[in-house]
């Protein structure tokens, strides 16, 4: 049994996908404890593999992002299989501090670390989350053979430091030209 927060249709609001529709599974847990996380992910209903799988065909789109908390505590090798025979394209938003399961054959995995060493041989997208500090920006990109770099910044619920926040990704993005800007995009245009 798998701890799943929800299972939603939206538009993926994040990332190189931006925009994209999307079934987004989201287990609950995480192994750390951002403090600007923006996402309640301690209730949950206990599903199978194949509840889940079920619960996603309800929606017209193919791909299909999983997320979390950390997804990387839960993901199995069988829902990724599951999803890949229904002719989904599986995306896998983590913070990558937890390895895959064998023969777990994600399509696209979005890294977005948090404070702690990435230990994915191999991640596609690698999305930072802009707090103001560029230092830890290089810290990152060691860790990583993502060919996608996007800079996110960091929603603070404060309206004066997210347009610092705002400022600073863009002005980094200028001036390191293999960046790009990734906007919450679902909260501008107010969907899930």
């Amino acid at each position: 049994m798998m701890r799943v927060n929800e299972i939603f249709y939206s538009l993926q609001g994040e990332g190189h996908f931006a925009g994209t529709p999307a079934v987004f599974i989201r287990f609950s847990g995480c192994n750390l404890r951002c403090s600007f996380c923006d996402t309640d992910h301690s209730s949950f209903s206990e599903m199978t593999e194949e509840e889940i799988v079920a619960e996603t065909k309800r929606f017209p789109a193919k791909h299909i992002v999983i997320t979390g908390g950390e997804p990387g505590l839960q993901i199995t090798t069988l829902l990724v299989r599951r999803l890949h025979e229904e002719g989904c394209f599986v995306q896998m938003e983590t913070n990558g501090t937890r390895a895959l399961p064998e023969g777990c054959c994600v399509d696209w995995i979005t890294c977005s670390p948090k404070y702690e060493r990435v230990i994915l041989p191999h991640v596609d997208e690698l999305k930072v989350v802009y707090e103001g500090d560029d230092t830890k920006i290089d810290e990152y990109v060691g860790m990583t053979d993502a060919k996608i770099l996007s800079l996110q910044p960091c929603d603070v619920k404060d309206e004066v430091k997210n347009r610092q926040n705002l400022k600073g990704a863009i002005d980094y993005c200028l001036r390191h030209p293999e960046w790009h800007l990734s906007l919450q995009t679902h909260k501008i245009i107010d969907v899930r």
